[in-house]
């Protein structure tokens, strides 16, 4: 078929009047005969590279896809350009008896050019007796990345698709994939038998989409606010986990935002049902679990949010390429939080050994990317293999937009290679850093890694900046990892020289578990100054006839955004973070009596899709705690019989008290501190505290009272004073 002119079959089939990027060239090798290995990025057009050499050529083209979703789709497109609908079918477990026998007759008729099959149905030994009959021009194995085992949607059924291709009689076979590494790219080709094939790797780069890591603070503010600010633009947000699917959609709902879920738990008509509504703009936003969105063709999806980091950087970059395809913006924001991965490493523990590790490299890419201080654009294209020079990325990312300070990291490189050297390379990124920090592990231990000369010669650095610098190594080529030994690091020709590397500069990590404990919700930004003057003279009103400190009525933060938001109402106001019910009611009435008249006063036009509303807290584990500390059990029962350390209980009921419900614990604490300490302590926190904070009582009385013994005290003051 090199005679065919297929600018001429462009437009005779799909109206277009030129190729895109390699297009014109991988449909050149496919019906000319040749194995063809296609990797591009989501948008490039792959779908067409298949679609119109089967077209054109005689015969049936057998195209393998992972999802019912994404097979209609495509048929449904191209019947969209033909005048017969037999021209393009599936063949699965959808159809019915009629339609299975119409598939058949068009199949056998030679009508159908293009058979869309699932792994699993083109294995069944009837379909290979009735595809055996037929003529086939090619195999095009779509989304080619499931065969791997490191790819990011692995599914074991195409392992098998080879042995089906062979029973069938050797055809030319094309795979195609927007995201596969360089193992995941030898994987495939491997397991398919692809003899010699023309490789076509396109950029990875999207230069279109900005990327944002945020810490996972507030997180369910962030994204109403955000979407609230951009309503009826297009968006995705990806959850990790079902029930958090559903208490999203819910919260959105609430908040005035048109959007749906998306989850395998939903029954096949809901899941059909909301991805039409999203496609056909009757909601605006998806929430949905990885289970949503292969093969969707929504050109303008102009926000992706990660509620939860993904467990790959492969799934990253296919869930976040879904923003933009039109060449419009994107905006991909992930929430960042290092307790999300730590949760996912103990799921790991239940799969094989060799699944384990394979699970720990992709979450290990996953957290560099996300802890990253360089540009993340340079970071996710090394990752599938390309190089990148973060000058090109124009500002497109957070790290490049918002730069922050570089540190020289000669020496720890040359001391990184040196212990990998050592070593002989048998060590992961962690292990290579315990060695410079003298940790001791019980690998480590069985090598006799502290008799190393590098044993120990990092000790005052910490594991982010080595992370960091080992990160930079392998990015600009002194180190690389052995993908075959599980991502052990190895040294490179470069980083075996010997000479210290002119300008190897690191950024200062960002220390997100630091960052999450420490840092307190940054303020809202457009507060009424006028109002939060007043907001807060009454609070120092209210204080004074309540005889308790301001701070104790509400906080600084809730009026910022009461003064932002002008909630008019208790309902309004007790949404107000740090509020609550029990709060409204007890302050409330004389604050929203304020905020009212001075909006009526000043004519003002209240931000209505500011007003975060909540779904109502039924928190089981609420009533858990209430219910057992009135019974007076000891709060290490209650904490054990909920699978909660200490500090996570403490945490939970300091949530209930500041929100405005009363928690008896006098039981508990008259056990462990006298009375004159408890008088002490509650004569700072009434006379002299500022802000009433956790650290502010530490640092005043951290030397005669512990930490836990502080925390108690104060939930206590809290639930008694301030409730």
């Amino acid at each position: 078929m090199s005679s065919v002119n297929w600018e001429h079959q462009l437009k005779q089939f799909f109206g277009f009047t030129e190729f895109k990027g390699n297009q014109r060239a991988i449909i050149e090798s496919i019906s000319s005969g040749k194995d063809t290995f296609v990797i591009m990025p989501t948008g490039g057009g792959k779908s067409l590279c298949y679609q119109l050499p089967a077209l054109a050529a005689e015969g049936t083209a057998i195209i393998v896809s992972p999802l019912i979703a994404l097979m209609k789709n495509q048929v449904d497109a191209i019947r969209g350009h033909s005048e017969v609908d037999g021209i393009a079918h599936v063949l699965n477990s959808s159809l019915n008896k009629g339609q299975l026998e119409q598939v058949h007759i068009d199949l056998k008729s030679g009508l159908t050019k293009l058979l869309f099959v699932a792994p699993e149905s083109l294995n069944k030994p009837a379909n290979i007796e009735l595809l055996s009959q037929l003529t086939i021009s090619f195999f095009a194995i779509d989304e080619a990345h499931c065969i791997s085992e490191w790819g990011h949607d692995f599914r074991p059924d195409y392992r098998s698709i080879r042995q089906s291709i062979k029973a069938l009689g050797e055809r030319p076979v094309i795979a195609l994939t927007a995201t596969a590494t360089p193992k995941v790219q030898l994987d495939i080709m491997k397991t398919l038998g692809m003899e010699d094939p023309q490789i076509f790797l396109s950029s990875f780069n999207r230069p279109n989409l900005y990327y944002e890591v945020r810490p996972k603070r507030d997180i369910d503010h962030d994204i109403i606010k955000l979407l609230s600010q951009h309503k009826g633009k297009t968006s995705i947000v990806y959850c990790l986990s079902r029930q958090k699917v559903e208490d999203i959609a819910k919260q959105l709902q609430i908040n005035g935002i048109d959007a749906l879920p998306y989850h395998a738990g939903l029954d096949s008509a809901t899941r059909v049902r909301h991805q039409d509504a999203f496609l056909n703009e009757d909601c605006d936003v998806i929430v949905a679990t990885i289970a949503f969105g292969m093969g969707i063709d929504k050109p303008d999806v102009r926000f992706v949010l990660h509620y939860d980091m993904p467990k790959s950087l492969e799934s990253y970059y296919q869930e976040t390429g879904r923003a933009g395809r039109d060449g419009g913006e994107g905006t991909c924001i992930t929430y960042f939080d290092i307790k999300d991965i730590e949760r996912l490493q103990k799921f790991l523990t239940k799969k094989t050994v060799s699944e384990q590790e394979i699970g720990r490299q992709l979450l290990e890419e996953a957290t560099g990317y996300a802890e990253a201080a360089t540009c993340r654009r340079r970071v996710l294209l090394h990752y599938f293999g390309e190089v990148f020079h973060e000058d090109d990325c124009d500002k497109m990312c957070d790290n490049c937009r918002h730069p922050r300070e570089k540190v020289d990291a000669s020496a720890e490189l040359l001391d990184v290679i040196a212990a990998v050297n050592e070593t002989h390379g048998r060590f992961k990124t962690s292990e290579v850093i315990n060695i410079l920090r003298g940790n001791m592990t019980a690998l480590l231990s069985q090598n006799n890694a502290d008799s190393l000369k590098s044993w120990g010669t990092h000790k005052d650095k910490s594991e982010s900046h080595l992370r960091a610098v080992v990160r930079q190594g392998i990015i600009r080529l002194y180190l690389a990892k052995n993908i075959d030994a599980y991502g052990t690091v190895q040294t490179t020709e470069k980083g075996n020289t010997g000479k210290l590397p002119k300008a190897f500069r690191v950024r200062k990590e960002i220390d997100y578990k630091e960052l999450n404990n420490s840092v307190e919700v940054k303020k809202v930004v457009a507060v009424d100054d006028q109002l939060f003057g007043h907001l807060k003279d009454l609070r120092k009103k209210i204080a004074k006839s309540k005889s308790v400190p301001p701070y104790a009525v509400f906080s600084e933060h809730s009026l910022s955004e009461m003064a932002t938001i002008y909630p008019c109402d208790l309902e309004e106001l007790k949404n107000i973070q740090g509020v609550g019910e029990g709060k409204a009611k007890k302050f409330g009435g004389p604050m929203v009596a304020l905020i009212e008249a001075y909006v009526k006063e000043n004519d003002i036009d209240r931000p209505q899709d500011m007003v975060f509303k909540t779904i109502a807290n039924k928190s089981a584990l609420k009533v858990y705690i209430i219910q057992s500390t009135d019974r007076k059990l000891p709060l290490e029962d209650i904490a054990s019989a909920k699978g909660l350390k200490m500090p996570q209980l403490l945490e939970e009921m300091e949530r209930i008290v500041t929100s405005g419900t009363k928690i008896n614990i006098d039981y508990y604490i008259d056990d462990i501190l006298d009375e004159e300490s408890i008088e002490e302590l509650f004569e700072y926190l009434t006379e002299e505290a500022t802000v009433g904070s956790l650290e502010e009582l530490t640092t005043e009385f951290g030397e005669d009272y512990e930490e836990q013994e502080l925390q108690l005290i104060r939930l206590k003051f809290f639930s008694d004073i301030a409730n």
